[in-house]
């Protein structure tokens, strides 16, 4: 067991309760607006007031709702076997939805995406062994637009069987995906106890639930599917210029879409997440990779800890338009902060140009990254003392540890061991090697992946229940 687990924190206790009791009060006094006609009418049936569609939420039934929230979520995988578990402080990565774009790493450009590109990056995240959840990445165009929600969630599941986060763009679209999700599963109440999705709904800021990501909230409450809030507050732009309070923001909106989920399904499963940004005033523009981004997601998540709730936030991606130096530089910190703080589900690995653009090479040079992350946060182990003398004093029989028993018994679990994508040759083995970049590395890396048997392969049966659904519904 390690000595102590390394972490971060941004707010005091003080403030992590100003914050919550001014965010509770802006649902009180400035209200929320909501769309979704059935919210509003769940809304009026528990005497909430309001005027037009601006609803008035009291403190005392955003107490009630918050008493209900579940504190911790287990995900399984397309198997029904258990795979991660959202509580405390236990860190998982995902790659993040949805970007438009593809930078294809054969010409180096960035183009629109198709489902070939897609099938290819979801066969790449399941040989990955940091990245513990896969999502539906991309937005591809080569499928009607009224499936492009629900077919990205069809390969998913046909080529990867890590659980999945993901997201609907129409509401029609929810009990389709729901219908693939239930093909992996034996029944409603299956799924319910085993989830293998999670669904990403977004608040438009400021204080405002729309009717689409509204009923998505309604829908997977129903179902007991997990939700996942995914606010946006942009700091000088759509929120306060102050980091505390785009965080004071976050909460409100979050808040109110507990109070959504719980008075659909009292203990439905959701879970306390984020995208904010800061506005570059400089380029008008929403950078992930900003520290200051970095430094709401944190605060962010502080308050979703102080209530208990798992975690989400985006973090470990990049506004380069390559994987160079920029793009290691801030997915690392991204990363790094984000383990530190002990986020349940961080989302970005492969991510560049403010969340448009899906890479392959960068996910690799990322999973790399969480492997280091996942390493340091495991902290340095207590094996019992005295912890050097000991092993110091057979050391002038040999003049070296490298045969040491401890040194055999421990070098695997004290050690993370990368990749090749990682160069800790010589640089004589370096040049013998080609002197290949990082960049380079991973791309060769994406051909092995793609050319080895799946982990988990498909079921015969289950392939043909998704194909099915997907033939009827096109």
């Amino acid at each position: 067991m390690s000595i102590i687990r390394p972490k971060i924190k941004i707010l005091d206790e003080d403030h992590k309760k100003m914050i919550l009791e001014e965010a509770k009060s802006i649902l009180e006094i400035q209200g929320v607006f909501i769309e979704n006609q059935e919210a509003i009418e769940m809304f009026d049936q528990n005497g909430i007031n309001h005027e037009g569609l601006r609803y008035y939420i009291p403190p005392d039934l955003v107490n009630k709702c918050l008493g209900t929230v579940p504190h911790e979520i287990t995900l399984f995988d397309r198997d029904g076997n258990e795979h991660i578990r959202l509580k405390e402080d236990n860190v998982h990565f995902d790659p993040g939805s949805a970007a438009i774009f593809i930078l294809d790493e054969d010409t180096g450009d960035i183009r629109e995406a198709v489902s070939k590109d897609f099938i290819r990056f979801s066969k790449v995240v399941e040989q990955l062994d940091y990245i513990e959840a896969q999502s539906t990445a991309l937005i591809y165009q080569d499928v009607p637009k009224e499936a492009q929600d629900w077919h990205r969630l069809y390969l998913a599941l046909s080529h990867c069987h890590k659980p999945v986060v993901t997201g609907t763009f129409r509401k029609e679209s929810f009990s389709i995906m729901k219908e693939f999700l239930l093909a992996c599963r034996s029944s409603e109440e299956d799924l319910a106890r085993k989830p293998l999705a999670i669904f990403d709904a977004c608040p438009s800021p400021p204080l405002k639930w729309s009717d689409l990501t509204t009923q998505s909230l309604i829908d997977a409450a129903k179902s007991m599917i997990p939700s996942e809030f995914v606010s946006m507050p942009l700091a000088g732009a759509s929120a306060p210029i102050t980091l505390i309070g785009s965080i004071t923001q976050h909460c409100a909106e979050c808040l109110a879409g507990v109070v959504i989920v719980q008075l659909t399904r009292s203990g439905a499963p959701l879970i306390w997440g984020g995208s904010p940004a800061v506005f570059d005033m400089k380029q008008g523009t929403t950078p992930m990779g900003a520290i200051e981004t970095m430094m709401i997601n944190l605060g962010d998540v502080e308050i979703g800890k102080f209530l208990k709730i798992p975690t989400h936030a985006y973090m470990s991606l990049s506004d380069s338009k390559i994987p160079d130096s920029q793009a290691g530089f801030e997915a690392g910190m991204g990363a790094l902060l984000a383990g530190l703080a002990g986020i349940n589900m961080i989302s970005g690995p492969g991510m560049l140009d403010f969340e448009s653009t899906q890479s392959t090479e960068k996910l690799i040079i990322d999973n790399e990254i969480v492997g280091m992350v996942k390493r340091l946060i495991r902290g340095i182990e207590d094996y019992g003392s005295p912890f050097a003398s000991d092993i110091l004093k057979d050391y002038a029989e040999k003049e070296e540890l490298l045969s040491h028993p401890t040194t055999l018994k421990y070098f695997r679990k004290e050690l993370f061991l990368p990749s090749t994508i990682i160069d800790r040759m010589t640089r004589e083995a370096w040049k013998q090697n080609g002197s290949t970049s990082a960049r380079k590395r991973a791309k060769e890396q994406v051909s092995r992946f793609l050319s080895k048997a799946p982990l988990r392969p498909l079921d015969e049966n289950l392939a043909k229940e998704l194909e099915k659904i997907t033939a009827s519904n096109l």
